[in-house]
């Protein structure tokens, strides 16, 4: 029996929106791939020199001819399929190329630098322009005792007469209090000798100063507004809060830990909050979202309120400091926003794409940082998992809001564990649950604080009166950070090192396999409930 032509129609329209539903998930992935590409060759180029970075450029060039050999003979388009992987391999293997002789070239632009050349036992005068705040080591001690850690970029450096001009990437590991204060973009000279660098991260050498820093330049006016809006922050806040959330609030709302205790930040490590205390992408779309709501209410135009958008977030750029990790912080927040105001993930996946392969090729050295790829991973994991398991909860009888809190802090943790546990060889057990209870009063205390840095520059009653509101949202997370600290077994070690993180991920990406099978969550659940049984009778018995 004959089916009816409408019907036959409908089915064909049917087939016809599946293809095409598949061919976008398809489309929307297609940057995935090179952006793989472009970060696994920049950092064997980087890592491993730049003969290596030689090698796999030329191997990806091979690919490309072979790949576009198939399309144009026409083979790869016996079938849909073909022809998409073709493409796509086409693509990647182009761009991998070009990034393997780009990340080449700096590495033997870094590997033939005249500083290299210098003896370790030779002292020399620099003139470099700090690109960041000064980072203490925490484990140095205090006072004139304490080691500093200042990136920059070399202007020129003297030796046996001989004035060498260029750039390059330095660090410097000097003791201290003089350069703890020193300022982003203000040019400084100063005698030091130096030695390998540590990493390999495009860094010349790594300077051992002999004596103090002199200014040797001006500081730009932007760095100049920005480090009087972060000064007036500070101060306004020691005035209207105690000193802990006075130490804590700037740290939250423009990265800045020169009040922060060693203490509280000790506490944040041990709870997993740690990220809370720099510039990440939350901070950017937390802003945004706040700037956006805001036109929206005045009911200003799209364009108008994307030009707001842009603003708020250039001017946060540079009170935050313009680095390359504020750089990506910013881009990272970018595309988280896109997501939430779109809320379509095929959207955000290609532009967290872009923005990766962006960034690299503006700063390759970002490939082997790991704060870009918590930040990265951090952000696919909220555009990736969190949603698909907070439609899962969602399904089962949660509520929205704790689904989405339990579903973002799990994902975040269970993506970014491999590398913390790999850098560090500590894993937080306490980490989601500390992060699902402050999650609340992030964004408060985030506008709150930018309020009062407005505010701080021109009236400050008015910034003081703000950050008084912040107060109770910052006795609560100063309060988790505490409290999960100092349980028992808040924080265990385990192994670290490039074993320990290989092993992590293969136990996450078996634990988030094995989740998908009903009686393997089943089993999880029943462990699970009792561990934290176990685990609760344990802390009251030691109490």
């Amino acid at each position: 029996m004959s089916s009816k032509p409408g019907t036959a129609v409908r089915d064909r329209e049917a087939g016809t929106n599946a293809e095409a539903v598949i061919a976008d998930q398809v489309l929307d992935a297609r940057l995935l791939p090179a952006t793989l590409t472009c970060w696994s060759v920049t950092i064997l180029a980087i890592g491993a020199g730049w003969v290596t970075g030689v090698i796999v450029a030329c191997a990806l060039a091979v690919l490309a001819l072979v790949s576009w050999g198939l399309l144009w003979t026409g083979i790869a388009h016996r079938s849909e399929r073909r022809r998409v992987v073709a493409t796509m391999v086409l693509g990647a293997a182009l761009i991998g190329s070009a990034f393997a002789c780009a990340g080449s070239w700096r590495e033997h632009q870094v590997g033939v630098h005249p500083l290299r050349s210098v003896p370790g036992a030779a002292t020399i005068d620099v003139v470099m322009v700090p690109g960041d705040d000064p980072k203490p080591v925490r484990s140095s001690g205090s006072g004139a005792g304490r080691l500093w850690v200042v990136r920059g970029d070399l202007r020129e450096f003297r030796y046996r007469d001989r004035v060498v001009r260029g750039g390059g990437a330095l660090v410097v590991l000097a003791a201290g209090p003089v350069w703890g204060e020193l300022l982003p973009g203000q040019p400084i000279e100063f005698r030091a000798r130096p030695t390998p660098p540590r990493q390999h991260d495009l860094t010349v050498v790594t300077l051992r100063p002999v004596g103090e820093p002199a200014v040797a330049g001006p500081l730009p006016w932007w760095q100049a507004a920005a480090d009087s809006v972060r000064s007036d922050l500070v101060a306004v806040a020691g005035r209207a809060l105690a000193p802990d959330p006075a130490g804590l609030l700037p740290a939250l709302v423009v990265g800045d830990t020169s009040a922060l205790s060693d203490r509280v930040h000790d506490d944040f490590v041990t709870a997993g909050l740690q990220h809370l205390t720099v510039v990440s992408g939350a901070n950017f779309s937390i802003l945004l979202t706040a700037v956006l709501a805001a036109t929206r209410l005045l009911t200003v135009g799209p364009r108008l309120s994307l030009l707001c958008a842009a603003v708020a977030l250039v001017s946060f750029v540079i009170i935050a400091r313009p680095d390359p990790s504020v750089l990506r912080a910013a881009a990272m927040g970018s595309v988280t926003l896109l997501a939430l105001l779109t809320g379509r993930r095929k959207q955000a996946l290609p532009a967290l794409c872009a923005g990766v392969i962006g960034l690299l090729a503006l700063w390759p050295a970002l490939a082997v940082q790991a704060g870009f790829a918590l930040s990265v991973l951090a952000t696919g994991a909220l555009l990736l998992l969190a949603p698909s398991w907070s439609d899962h909860l969602r399904a089962r009888g949660w509520w929205r809001l704790p689904a989405e809190l339990v579903a973002v802090a799990a994902a975040a943790f269970v993506v970014t564990t491999p590398i913390t546990i790999a850098l560090s060889g500590r894993l937080s057990l306490v980490a989601v649950v500390a992060n699902i209870l402050v999650a609340p009063v992030i964004a408060p205390i985030t506008i709150g604080g930018a309020l009062a840095a407005a505010a701080a520059s021109c009236w400050d009653p008015l910034a003081q009166l703000i950050l008084r509101t912040t107060g109770p949202p910052l006795w609560w997370l100063l309060s988790v950070a505490t409290e999960a600290a100092a349980l028992p077994g808040a924080e265990i070690t385990v192994p670290d090192g490039s074993a320990g993180g290989l092993l992590a991920a293969a136990v996450v990406a078996g634990g988030i396999t094995a989740l998908r099978l009903p009686r393997v969550r089943r089993v999880l659940a029943a462990v699970a409930i009792g561990a934290l049984a176990a685990y609760v009778m344990l802390i009251f018995w030691l109490s």
